[in-house]
């Protein structure tokens, strides 16, 4: 039998991811990486609140938001750090589709403005 949580649980766990990202005075950013984050392609900045609740996901706020290549390659991860470069989440999946972060285009070249237009991320059943 596989592990469940109930809906409020969900709700208070995700709450807390929101917390966390938003804690210092500056806000967060999203890294956007290459498989395993081997390369950082781009930094966005978020705002704050980053994100939104309901229902066990979070949905970022204020998008589409953007930042300028500093490297060239295949997005395909991505973490969260707060506004101290703490990493709050990581291993995230990137791309132009059915991915946690949705990118305009994967394919990144140095001084292409990277456009970060959904972000959501479900709690584990």
């Amino acid at each position: 039998m596989s592990l469940s949580y109930s809906a409020q649980l969900k709700s208070t766990r995700m709450q807390a991811v929101i917390t966390a990202i938003d804690a210092q005075p500056s806000a967060g950013t999203i890294e956007v990486g290459t498989s395993l984050m081997a390369s950082v392609l781009a930094v966005i900045p978020l705002v704050k609140p980053s994100f939104t609740e309901s229902g066990g996901v979070i949905t970022m706020a204020s998008v589409p938001r953007s930042g300028t290549a500093t490297a060239a390659g295949t997005a395909a991860n991505a973490r969260i750090k707060d506004g101290s470069g703490n990493i709050i989440v990581s291993n995230l999946t990137v791309g132009t589709g059915g991915t946690d972060i949705i990118l305009n285009n994967a394919t990144i070249a140095v001084g292409q403005t990277v456009t970060l237009t959904s972000g959501t991320i479900s709690h584990a059943p």
